[in-house]
C-alpha cells in the first residue's frame, strides 16, 4: 500500500480537475441556454459547493468497505459528469422544468465529489501523519480547481466543446475508478475486484463512445433546438455559433439567440446605419463599427462612396472569420470585410476604447447582442459612452442598436436614459424587423440636432425611404418613454441587465 500513496495523492487531483469542469460546464451551459450569467454562475458556484458539503457529511455513514465503496463513487461522477452537458442539452430543447434537471445534476455531481475526498482521507490515515495528510490533499485539491479553470475557458471550450469535455472528463473519472482497483487490491474483496473492473471498463467504453459520437451528439442535441437545417455549428472561446438554413435564407445564432436572418436582415441593418451616416453634416470619411463582426453593419456603410475608412472591432475572431469564409454569409456580406478599407480589429470594445490611440471618427455604429449578461451590460454603461464621446469628433453621429421598444420597454428608455446622462443629445426611433418584431435604435450626437431627413439618391437601399425613415422617429403609446422613473446604467449597478432580465422573461 506504501508505494500506491503517491498514486492515489494523483487521485486526488484528478478529482478535483473533474469536479470544477463539471461545475464550470453546468455553469456555461446554463448561462448560454439561460442567460444572465453572473446569476447562473453564482447558483451553480454555491450549490455545487454546498453539495459537496452534504457529501462530506454523508461519508460519516460510510463505514466499511471503504476502498470498494470510493471505486463506485468514482464511476457514478464518470457516469453522471460524462454526460452531463449532452444530457443538459437535451433537456432544454425537451422539456419544461429544464431548471430542475440543471440544480438536481449540479447537486448530484456535488455530493458524489463531496464523497470522495473524505473517503480517499480515511483510506490513507494509516499510511500518514494526519497533518501532513490534510496538508497534501487539501493543496493537491485546490491545485486541481486552478488547473481546470485555466484550461476550460483557454483550451477545452474552443478546441473540445462542451459535450466533448463532458465526456473527456467522465473518461479521465472512469479511469481513476478503473485503476484504483489495482491501487487499492489489499484494501479490496477477492471476489469483488473483477466485478469493479468490469464495471469500470464498461462505463469507460461507453464515454469513449460517447465521445467518438461528440460531434454527432451535438448536432443531435441542437436540431431539438433549432428548427431549421444546421449548416455550420462551432464554438469558439467565448460562444457557441450556429448557422441554420430554412425555407426563408439562412440564421445566425448565438448561444442560442437569433442575431439575423437573411429574409430580413436588411430592414435591420438599413435602419441601424443609415441614419447616422446621414445625419453626419458632411461627407462621412472615418467610420468606427462596434460589434457587427457579420459584416452586415459593414456593407451598408460601404455604399457611401465617402467613406475612407471602416474600423471594425468585435471581439470574437470566429464570427470574422465566419463572415469571410462561409460562403452563404459573405455573400450576404458583399464580401465587406475584405475591402481594403476596413480594418478589423479583434478586441473586447470596452478594453479597445480604453486602451486606443485612434480618434476622430465621423460616425460610430454600434451592434452589440442585447444586454443579456453583466459583461454585455457593461457596454451600455455610461462609462462605456463616455469613452465612446473622447473618441468621436464634436459633430459625430452615433447610431446603436438598444432591444425592442416594446418587448423590453424599460430596457430600451434606459439606454436612451444612458446616453443622455454621458452628454450625448439623443432621438430615438423604432422600425419592424419581422424576425424580432418592434426593434428599438438610438441615434445621438454631442450636441443638438435635427433628424435626418434626405437620403442620398445615390446610396441603393431596400428599405429605407423618405416617408419611412420619417417615420421611424414617431413612437406610439404602447413604446414610448414610460412614466416612471428609471435608473442609470452604470458599471456599479447594471441596472440595465436587471430591467432586460425581468421584460425578456416573460416570453420565455
Amino acid at each position: 500500500m506504501n508505494r500506491s500513496v503517491p498514486l492515489l495523492f494523483l487521485n486526488v487531483f484528478v478529482v478535483a480537475t473533474c469536479g470544477l469542469i463539471y461545475e464550470l460546464l453546468a455553469g456555461t451551459l446554463a448561462s448560454y441556454v439561460l442567460g444572465d450569467s453572473v446569476t447562473q454562475f453564482s447558483i451553480i458556484i454555491g450549490l455545487y459547493l454546498f453539495a459537496m458539503g452534504v457529501g462530506s457529511w454523508l461519508s460519516r455513514f460510510v463505514e466499511n468497505d471503504l476502498a470498494e465503496r470510493f471505486i463506485d463513487i468514482e464511476l457514478a461522477v464518470a457516469i453522471l459528469g460524462g454526460v452531463s452537458a449532452p444530457l443538459l442539452f437535451f433537456a432544454f430543447a425537451n422539456v419544461s422544468f429544464f431548471s430542475v434537471v440543471l440544480y438536481g445534476m449540479v447537486f448530484g455531481i456535488g455530493a458524489l465529489v463531496g464523497l470522495e475526498i473524505p473517503l480517499l482521507m480515511r483510506i490513507l490515515k494509516d499510511e500518514l501523519d494526519f497533518k501532513e495528510l490534510v496538508a497534501r490533499v487539501l493543496a493537491l485539491d485546490y491545485v486541481g480547481a486552478l488547473v481546470a479553470s485555466i484550461l476550460f475557458p483557454i483550451f477545452l471550450v474552443p478546441t473540445l466543446g462542451l459535450v466533448r469535455t463532458s465526456l473527456v472528463f467522465g473518461i479521465l473519472n472512469g479511469i481513476v475508478g478503473l485503476w484504483g482497483t489495482w491501487l487499492l487490491t489489499p484494501l479490496l474483496k477477492p471476489g469483488k475486484i473483477v466485478f469493479l473492473r468490469i464495471k469500470g471498463v464498461f462505463v469507460i467504453t461507453l464515454l469513449v463512445i460517447g465521445a467518438i459520437k461528440a460531434d454527432s451528439l451535438t448536432v443531435l442535441a441542437e436540431e431539438s433546438l433549432f428548427q431549421e437545417t444546421i449548416i455550420h455549428a462551432q464554438s469558439s472561446r467565448y460562444q457557441r455559433i450556429v448557422v441554420t438554413r430554412g425555407r426563408t435564407g439562412f440564421s445566425l445564432f448565438l448561444n442560442g439567440n437569433l442575431q439575423f436572418s437573411s429574409f430580413d436582415e436588411y430592414r435591420y441593418h438599413e435602419a441601424l446605419v443609415h441614419p447616422a451616416m446621414i445625419a453626419f453634416e458632411g461627407e462621412p470619411k472615418r467610420v468606427l463599427v462596434l460589434g457587427g463582426g457579420d459584416g452586415l453593419a459593414v456593407r451598408e456603410i460601404l455604399k457611401y462612396p465617402s467613406v475612407e475608412h471602416v474600423t471594425l472591432v468585435d471581439l470574437d475572431p470566429a464570427i470574422t472569420s465566419l463572415a469571410t469564409d462561409l460562403p452563404v454569409l459573405a455573400e450576404l456580406n458583399k464580401r465587406s470585410l475584405k475591402d481594403k478599407r476596413v480594418t478589423v480589429v479583434n478586441s473586447d470594445a470596452y478594453v479597445w476604447l480604453d486602451r486606443t490611440d485612434a480618434s476622430g471618427f465621423d460616425v460610430a455604429i454600434i451592434d452589440f447582442p442585447d444586454p443579456n449578461n453583466f459583461a454585455l451590460g457593461k457596454l451600455y454603461s455610461t462609462r462605456f459612452y463616455k469613452m465612446l464621446r473622447a473618441k468621436l469628433r464634436p459633430d459625430s453621429t452615433v447610431g446603436i442598436q438598444s432591444t425592442s421598444p416594446l418587448y423590453a420597454r424599460n430596457s430600451y428608455w434606459c439606454i436612451v436614459e444612458t446616453l443622455e446622462a454621458s452628454g450625448f443629445k439623443v432621438k430615438p426611433y423604432q422600425t419592424t424587423v419581422p424576425s424580432f418584431g418592434i426593434w428599438g435604435y438610438v441615434l445621438a450626437k454631442g450636441s443638438e440636432f435635427e433628424r435626418p431627413k434626405e437620403i442620398p439618391a445615390e446610396i441603393p437601399l431596400a428599405f429605407l425611404d423618405k416617408d419611412s425613415m420619417a417615420g421611424m422617429f414617431d413612437f406610439p403609446v404602447d413604446t414610448s418613454r414610460p412614466d416612471n422613473e428609471l435608473e442609470i446604467n452604470r458599471l456599479d449597478n447594471q441596472a440595465l441587465v436587471r430591467y432586460y432580465e425581468a421584460e425578456w422573461r416573460r416570453f420565455e
